[in-house]
């Protein structure tokens, strides 16, 4: 299972209290992927916020992606799971197997590789500087353009966007976005994602 919609915002979230509360409000706002990412968080503490959250997904009928463990997003029915490039080649991985995942890229050269891997779809960026992965070195919009260009499955542009430069990101040929710190940071959580979605999707009409 991919990628929904033509217009996708995923938003990311793992360690902030009241996870499938955070996980409704995403729902609420349009948000057709959910990101569960929670980089200090052991397996069985991932696993335990996981179930509750998938609870809330499928009742909405939006895709939960479980970032760093496949045998999680396998285990509990997930039908996504995301790995970096070094998680996924390193482990001598060619195929993603029975679980569907999503690969990051930082270059063309990355994304070709991933590609012929067979993912789901594959992330673009960081786009910005972000505080998510601070010592990132960002793409720019030059990637994107590349990806508008080259790329023919599902691809997410992210890393720092905002509603001030996602103009610039869907002008270079972006249409789906995963947005961070712009949603999970707003004092309305719902009004933040549905924000982005009303934009993502009328710049696809």
């Amino acid at each position: 299972m991919g990628p929904a919609s033509e217009a996708s915002a995923g938003p990311q979230f793992g360690q902030r209290e009241g996870g499938p509360a955070v996980a409704a409000a995403l729902c609420e706002g349009g948000s057709d992927l959910i990101q569960l990412r929670a980089k200090n968080c052991g397996p069985k503490e991932i696993r335990r916020v996981a179930e509750t959250v998938l609870k809330v997904t499928e009742a909405a009928g939006v895709g939960l992606v479980i970032n760093d463990h496949p045998e999680i997003a396998r285990e509990i029915g997930a039908p996504l799971a995301h790995l970096g490039q070094e998680d996924f080649f390193d482990a001598r991985q060619t195929r993603p197997g029975e679980q569907a995942i999503g690969l990051s890229t930082h270059s063309p050269a990355q994304a070709e590789r991933a590609i012929a891997a067979g993912p789901a779809y594959i992330a673009v960026g960081p786009v910005y500087a972000t505080g998510t992965k601070p010592n990132a070195t960002p793409v720019t919009l030059q990637y994107v353009r590349w990806a508008a260009r080259h790329v023919r499955i599902p691809w997410f542009a992210i890393g720092g966007i905002n509603l001030q430069n996602l103009g610039d990101v869907l002008a270079a040929g972006a249409t789906r976005i995963c947005v961070v710190s712009a949603i999970l940071n707003s004092p309305d959580i719902a009004r933040a994602c549905q924000a982005f979605k009303q934009r993502v999707s009328s710049a696809a009409r």
